[in-house]
């Protein structure tokens, strides 16, 4: 390894218990999730020179971890678990429990060195949570409503009445939560105002931005599209030239930004009206068009967001192909 290279450590989380692995010196330890088996790790990081910490995305149980690295001046980096396990199962690695799993992630973190480490912010982490809360209600406030719809006896009615009652107001109190520490954080008040300021964006859509997508206007395009999913992929061999079809990239934002595009672009927004109906009148699938638009609107976005400027018809209108995010993003 070279002089300038972190020392990268693999790091499994479990309720109960971590397994580190520090692939490159062939060092392993296990440390149970308590004050002393925290500051037993960082003794034993320390040890070892550690500079980088990767872990996978556990259901939240990662975060106290991430804090506690990030706090002893460790970077890190929170990985995709799918993509681990591909990579894993790609080296013949067909095993799996917490000790592999913490190799896994080492090896994974020190062959793809392209992602930096995220800076903490702790605001959006706390918005992070409570947008996940209201979109948590929402889903079971949609479960509740799916089986209204079907015959029960009155006291099950009455009970999912109550239910959905209750559920409505506390979809209003962390509504209004997120907007007030949107409002009180400066940094996140002028994102608001950028993304709020195109047609058919409102505060729900953009709260979800901020907290989901902080990488907008500090990436490409390309990888843009690719974090909210809708980056078409090829799928070809040969002489064959199979259906381009979108794949990976934060699930959850992208169906609200789903959502929020049905409307702007058959509805709200004149510029992205046009430009579903061109792609319609082309022949296009409806979903296809949809899909189109929303690769289009959040490059638009990250440029907006990028150059600290709201939206100008004129600017993004899309007749003007001087003025067109990069190809990559057109239809």
């Amino acid at each position: 390894m070279a002089q300038n290279e972190l020392v990268v450590v693999g790091i499994d989380v479990t309720k109960d218990k971590v397994d580190a692995c520090i692939r490159s010196l062939s060092q392993r330890q296990t440390f149970p999730s308590t004050a002393e088996g925290r500051r037993a790790l960082i003794r034993w990081l320390r040890k070892h020179k550690v500079g980088k910490a990767a872990m996978e995305a556990s259901g939240g149980y990662e975060r106290d971890w991430a804090k506690l690295l990030r706090e002893a001046r460790i970077e890190v980096r929170i990985v995709d678990p799918k993509r681990v396990r591909s990579f894993a199962q790609s080296a013949g690695r067909l095993a799996k429990n917490d000790a592999i799993d913490a190799e896994m992630i080492a090896w994974f973190a020190e062959t793809f060195t392209d992602a930096p480490g995220q800076a903490y912010d702790a605001e959006r982490e706390k918005l992070v949570q409570i947008v996940n809360a209201r979109q948590a209600l929402l889903d079971v406030q949609t479960s509740l409503q799916n089986r209204s719809e079907h015959s029960a006896p009155d006291v099950v009615q009455k009970t999912q009445a109550r239910l959905l009652k209750r559920i409505a107001r506390e979809v209003a109190k962390l509504e209004a939560a997120i907007t007030a520490m949107i409002k009180a954080a400066p940094h996140f008040a002028e994102l608001a105002e950028i993304i709020e300021s195109v047609p058919g964006l409102g505060k729900v859509t953009s709260a979800a931005l901020i907290a989901a997508m902080p990488e907008l206007g500090q990436v490409s395009n390309n990888i843009a599209t690719a974090l909210l999913g809708v980056a078409p992929y090829d799928d070809d061999s040969g002489q064959r030239r199979g259906d381009r079809h979108i794949k990976g990239g934060r699930r959850k934002v992208r169906n609200l930004f789903y959502m929020a595009c049905l409307g702007a672009a058959t509805r709200h927004n004149p510029v992205l009206k046009a430009f579903y109906d061109r792609l319609i009148a082309k022949g296009k699938e409806p979903k296809v068009a949809l899909t189109a638009c929303m690769r289009k609107l959040i490059c638009i976005l990250n440029t907006m967001i990028a150059r600290r400027e709201k939206w100008d018809t004129t600017r993004y209108k899309m007749s003007d192909p001087a003025r067109l995010p990069p190809s990559a993003c057109t239809a």
